[in-house]
């Protein structure tokens, strides 16, 4: 790894010739390129066009939402992030919430004690999620280039040369400011930066398919582990299910032939019955791995989503990972391309996000092997954390604000208000809730009903919006567009949130 990761624009020539300087913009040129367009692709580009910045999408894929997808959870802090959106409400439709997680048998997890607009894990397939994402963005003018694979990539001072080939086989030089790789963990962009992606296999072979039953399970969700076998089944809410699962002793390359009958004998061992499976129409063989690029920017080409980490299965994260990226980042690189924010902004993607994705990579991997135990020690101490858990009331938050993604802040500067960093939940305002107000894409300003900021700086575009607390606080905070907190300060005067406004906004 060389030393322009958290580099401003010098980023080392990568691909497939040395960089060049640019005097004058090609035809296929934009402020910014996205490579993918899952969730957290179509996230980012809808965000950077509603801050009005050009975007186009690269997607090697042809058109089409595919309902073949892993994801099948949306945890209560990407509902916040969907909510800032307008998105929210109608992706609820979709699918069905779900207040208790149970892990090992014994560890029941309640999520309806979330601090949250959204105490559940709503299960809804991943098309749904791309479905609706995917609409804002090209309501927002997002231009797409589907069955494009990128098949090179330069940086200069300047800017980024992508080559793209498209469907007629043809190899276009697409010319941006920044290129942004949200394209799987397969990664065409990592690979064109150098950057490698280390670490290990977690599970060697696992299945999916979805399916009908002729028997309706207990819950929405349904998860067991028996012996070598471990299955869980998954209602989509329209009569088809996920189910996932793994045989310990029958590891196999994910090319190896998979059928109905193989998935039904394990989903009896782990979980006493198969529910009468039956017309599956997916089925799929893969393994999980547990790795996170060194680095999420290298010069102007930056890392989102799987292209950046990937985790083992456990606890539903990575579709939600992958989308927090997404809001980080979308709003940071509108402000520098725009001309708002100097470009050194953009070192605090890697500082707040790559930490949260080793995180993950720890929280998911521990559960993962804990349900995997088979060693008479390893099993007692999954009984005693399922134990320690249920019992302690701090731990099973942790756990929840871990697992769901609140509990997750970023580092503030010394001295900072405590407040800084921290993720700020849907509050009342005396114009309705905060994350409603944050539909702008602007900061929001939220001031004591008595203070002296007048209300009407909300009005230009390049200034926060101004609210009051519905409430008698007397704290001033300044709401990033990602909903943390940027700056705080108690009885503040016009001339520090001026100072704050200046520092932070730009």
């Amino acid at each position: 790894m060389n030393g322009t990761g958290t580099g401003t624009g010098t980023g080392t020539a990568t691909g497939t010739s040395t960089g060049t300087k640019h005097p004058a913009p090609n035809p296929n040129s934009a402020p910014v390129l996205v490579v993918g367009s899952g969730p957290t692709g179509l996230l980012l580009a809808g965000d950077l066009a509603a801050a009005g910045v050009p975007v186009t999408v690269v997607e090697k894929r042809p058109h089409e939402i595919s309902n073949l997808s892993r994801a099948f959870g949306v945890h209560a802090r990407t509902l916040e992030q969907l909510d800032a959106r307008g998105l929210a409400d109608e992706l609820l439709a979709t699918g069905t919430a779900i207040t208790e997680l149970r892990l090992f048998r014994r560890l029941s997890l309640d999520l309806g004690t979330l601090p949250s607009r959204f105490p559940f894990l709503l299960i809804t397939p991943q098309y749904e999620v791309e479905r609706l994402l995917e609409r804002r963005a090209r309501e927002l003018g997002v231009e797409f280039r589907f069955e494009s694979e990128v098949v090179g990539l330069r940086q200069d001072d300047s800017g980024v040369d992508l080559d793209v080939r498209g469907p007629d086989g043809t190899v276009v030089t697409h010319r941006a400011a920044y290129v942004v790789g949200a394209d799987g963990h397969r990664s065409a962009v990592r690979r064109a930066v150098g950057l490698p992606f280390p670490g290990v296999s977690v599970i060697r072979s696992l299945f999916l398919a979805d399916v009908r039953l002729a028997e309706r399970p207990d819950g929405v969700l349904t998860v067991n582990g028996a012996g070598d076998a471990f299955a869980m089944i998954a209602s989509f809410g329209d009569g088809w299910y996920r189910v996932m699962g793994w045989n310990r002793r029958h590891e196999v390359p994910d090319d190896a032939p998979l059928d109905l009958d193989e998935i039904k004998e394990v989903t009896r061992r782990a979980l006493g019955t198969d529910y009468g499976m039956h017309d599956a129409r997916w089925l799929s063989r893969f393994h999980s791995d547990e790795r996170q690029a060194p680095e999420y920017r290298v010069g102007r080409v930056f890392l989102a989503g799987d292209a950046a980490h990937v985790h083992s299965p456990a606890g539903g994260q990575g579709m939600n990972t992958g989308l927090q990226d997404a809001a980080n980042l979308g709003w940071k690189l509108a402000a520098v391309v725009r001309g708002r924010s100097p470009e050194s902004l953009l070192e605090t993607y890697q500082a707040e996000r790559h930490p949260v994705g080793r995180a993950v990579l720890r929280s998911s991997g521990g559960l993962v092997r804990l349900a995997r135990a088979r060693n008479p020690a390893l099993r007692a101490v999954r009984a005693l954390v399922s134990a320690f858990v249920n019992a302690a009331r701090p731990a099973q938050a942790k756990a929840l604000a871990q697992i769901s993604g609140l509990g997750y802040r970023y580092a503030a500067p010394r001295g900072s208000h405590r407040l800084v960093g921290t993720r700020v939940p849907d509050v009342a305002l005396e114009s309705g809730r905060l994350y409603e107000a944050l539909r702008g894409g602007r900061f929001v300003l939220i001031t004591p009903k008595t203070s002296d900021v007048s209300a009407d700086q909300g009005s230009r575009e390049d200034r926060p919006a101004v609210e009051r607390w519905a409430s008698e606080r007397r704290t001033t905070v300044l709401v990033r567009p990602d909903g943390y907190v940027a700056w705080a300060a108690e009885e503040a005067d016009p001339r520090a949130v001026e100072a704050a406004l200046a520092a932070h906004v730009g």
